[in-house]
């Protein structure tokens, strides 16, 4: 009789163990504490400038618009070249006329020094002879820099790209007249953005190149992504109480442009040793209360009881909490399913790391 009630007993046992809460658990372990400190950025080019003009000109075609990508030595606007190309063609003229006359010169004074050596031909005029090609040959070398300065001249009608990137402004027009120094078009570099974070000025003595850094943008929040300090400046902001801090970001997948904003969370070692434990596994009460759920005498049957603790919480980071105390190392305690448990209450612990 006993035997046959405990048979029809076990599928009633088996059904109960099958609805037994199962919970995730997690390790309460040691480790380094972290600080992570919050801060906002923007992504900012390496260069921008306001492509000017170094001479005087009319306007005549502006080669590119707004948005329009360019590379380094693009033709970016042209002015009217006419009057100086009229002008180069005359001083090459000078030069041409300047050389004829110095190979003249230098002919007679071949043949006076031939005559002077057979006694048939002044001293004096052969002194004149040299002076005279003494003097051709520097008008030579003047008349040659002044078309090589018209050259240069002819060649600044042209404006081109200083470095590759975007226009981001168009500053002038066709048929607009412009001097030295007007700025034309504006260009921003869109290769090798940076992130510049400002950082509370109490942070900096503990800031390196190895500091870690996560970077999240607000066109890709769901991505996290790798970046590595490159520069701190320790130029204060004395009205905020911040330094510079920029960063390159490794996201050859995402389309960066200048200007998009970046959150970031700053890693900082505290040098010091806490144990910790999973974020999911602190419920928080309403009175301020912050507990966890111990795993406790685990049986054979793959089962466990639970028990609450209340603890003190430190410092976040990288999905676990500082626990200050009211645990101990090498407990166990509940990450999922830890909503609606009671205590000493019987769970199926699944999943565990």
């Amino acid at each position: 009789m006993h035997t046959l009630l405990g048979l029809l007993l076990l599928p009633v046992l088996a059904t109960a163990q099958e609805r037994l809460a199962r919970v995730g658990t997690g390790a309460v372990e040691r480790a380094p504490i972290i600080e992570e400190v919050p801060l906002t950025g923007t992504l900012t080019s390496p260069r921008v400038a306001q492509v000017s003009t170094s001479v005087a000109g009319l306007v005549e075609a502006i080669n590119v618009d707004v948005g329009d990508r360019v590379e380094a030595g693009d033709p970016l606007v042209r002015l009217d070249r006419e009057l100086e190309q009229l002008a180069l063609a005359s001083a090459r003229a000078a030069t041409r006329r300047a050389r004829a006359e110095l190979a003249d010169t230098r002919r007679r004074l071949e043949e006076a020094r031939q005559l002077r050596a057979r006694q048939s031909f002044p001293e004096t005029e052969v002194r004149t002879l040299e002076a005279q090609v003494g003097m051709q040959e520097a008008e030579v070398e003047r008349l040659a820099a002044e078309a090589q300065r018209r050259e240069a001249r002819l060649r600044r009608h042209v404006l081109n790209a200083p470095f590759a990137g975007v226009i981001n402004r168009k500053l002038t027009e066709a048929g607009e007249w412009v001097e030295p120094g007007t700025a034309v078009v504006e260009l921003i570099a869109v290769d090798n953005l940076r992130l510049d974070l400002r950082v509370p000025q109490r942070y900096f003595p503990r800031i390196d190149a190895d500091t870690r850094l996560q970077v999240r943008l607000d066109a890709a929040p769901e991505r996290e992504l790798a970046a590595r300090i490159g520069t701190v400046v320790p130029v204060n902001d004395p009205s905020a109480r911040t330094f510079l801090l920029r960063a390159w970001l490794d996201a050859p997948d995402i389309p960066l442009t200048p200007g998009m904003s970046a959150r970031a969370v700053l890693q900082l070692d505290t040098g010091q040793r806490g144990l910790v434990v999973p974020r999911d596994a602190l419920l928080r009460y309403p009175d301020g209360r912050v507990s966890v759920w111990v795993v406790e005498d685990a049986g054979e049957d793959g089962t466990a009881s639970v028990t609450e603790h209340n603890v003190e919480t430190g410092l976040a980071f990288d999905g676990r909490i500082e626990i200050r105390s009211g645990l101990e190392p090498g407990l166990r305690v509940v990450t999922t399913g830890n909503e609606s448990l009671q205590p000493d209450q019987r769970v199926r612990p699944v999943g565990a790391d």
